[in-house]
Order: structure tokens, then C-alpha cells, then sequence
């Protein structure tokens, strides 16, 4: 018995699909919105860097797990 598919994928590569595309596009939407929020309150230079190294901080340990994963696994 095949495995069921959905649009002729498996479960598993609509896993990997989301992993390597969805969420790096949701990670350049949330600097986005950071920008925005930075450029709405008027938050400075400083501000604006403040924001986004405290605010983008959480993405660089998904980002690191990415390029240790394709460093190793070659």
C-alpha cells in the first residue's frame, strides 16, 4: 500500500518544505515588522538597533541550528 499524498507530496516532504521555506519567510516578515515598529515610534538610530538585537535575537539560534545542519551533514 503507497504512502497517501497530498498534492502528489508526502507528509514528510510538506514537513521539510515548511522548515526550509516557511519559516525563514516568517523570520524576514518579523524583521520587517521590527523595522516598522522601530520607523512607527520613531525609535532612533540606537533605538532601532536595540530593537532588533534584542527582538531578532530568538531567530539567530534557529539561523545557527540551520547552517550547523547543512555544515555537518555534507
Amino acid at each position: 500500500m503507497s504512502e497517501p499524498t497530498l498534492f502528489g507530496y508526502t507528509e514528510a516532504q510538506w514537513a521539510d518544505l515548511g522548515v526550509s521555506y516557511g519559516i525563514p519567510l516568517l523570520i524576514l516578515f518579523m524583521l520587517f515588522i521590527i523595522g516598522h515598529t522601530a520607523w512607527r515610534s520613531k525609535a532612533g538610530k540606537y533605538g532601532t538597533a536595540v530593537l532588533y538585537f534584542v527582538l531578532a535575537l530568538g531567530m539567530v539560534g534557529y539561523v545557527g541550528k540551520m547552517v550547523l545542519q547543512r555544515v555537518l551533514v555534507v
